[in-house]
């Protein structure tokens, strides 16, 4: 008799399909990692055969956001779903978690006794293959996001490597301490044990033997700027490869709307 897999969560809830709009879908789940419940937001692309396997994008959200923010905000499953329909994109899935919604932002770091990394890296995932057929164990991973979302994934990506195919940030907080310019809370609140764990420039020397392919851009017009600039000329100096680029805009979500599908284009390179 075979022994069927244990659920990975004891709570899980999933939205009906016969209501889904503009092929969304949404997860709750109940998890140790966040001490209680976890969104999740998921574009999952139409008429794919049910045997197929699908890479997986996470899209992580800024301050005050949620894992509605990169769908309603921006329209990114509207975009890439109109380019996978065109042979621009291939299909692939999005999924846009909560930050765990601690105070105006997690900065997606352990906090605590709340692992607001570990609900990322490993809760997101398994919610994913759980509920979603075309998910799975061996579905190629990426991961982006914007601002506080750029620092989460950046960061997340390089120190799990192995999970991650490419990483991409836009806008990104490049080390902690910047955080303060959005946030209420004392920057102690989110102090970690090791600076590998603050900067990302750190993050990227400790694992530069391990990274995956790094995208990330910042606009000309944006408060973090001179810090994404600073970020690149580091990395070129100590001969990590990656690409960086600057664009016209600010921190918004029209800058973002719009640069978003060349990190799904960048990813798309790297299956």
């Amino acid at each position: 008799m075979t022994k069927l897999p244990m659920p990975r969560f004891k709570t899980l809830e999933v939205s009906n399909p016969e209501f889904e709009n503009s092929n969304l879908r949404f997860i709750t789940v109940k998890t140790p990692n966040l001490k209680g419940r976890g969104d999740i937001c998921v574009y999952v692309p139409p008429f794919i055969h049910p045997n197929e396997t699908l890479p997986i994008v996470i899209l992580l959200h800024g301050v005050y956001g949620s894992a509605w923010s990169w769908p309603m905000s921006s329209g990114v499953h509207i975009k890439a779903n109109e380019m996978i329909h065109k042979g621009e994109l291939p299909p692939m899935i999005i999924a846009m978690p909560s930050d765990g919604m601690w105070g105006d932002g997690s900065g997606y770091l352990p906090i605590g006794d709340h692992d607001f990394e570990k609900w990322i890296v490993e809760d997101v995932p398994d919610a994913l293959i759980e509920t979603i057929k075309f998910a799975k164990k061996d579905s190629p991973m990426f991961i982006s996001g914007l601002s506080m979302g750029g620092f989460g994934a950046l960061r997340i990506g390089a120190k799990y490597a192995s999970k991650f195919r490419a990483i991409s940030g836009h806008s990104s907080i490049t080390s902690l301490p910047q955080i303060k310019f959005f946030v209420e809370e004392s920057l102690k609140q989110y102090a970690q044990d090791n600076i590998i764990d603050e900067d990302l420039l750190e993050t990227f020397l400790h694992y530069r033997h391990e990274l995956p392919p790094i995208h990330f851009d910042c606009g000309t017009a944006d408060l973090l700027i001179n810090y994404n600039r600073s970020l690149h000329k580091k990395m070129e100096n100590a001969g990590i490869p990656h690409a960086y680029q600057e664009n016209p805009g600010g921190h918004e979500w029209s800058y973002w709307s719009k640069h978003v599908i060349e990190s799904l284009k960048f990813f798309a390179a790297n299956l």
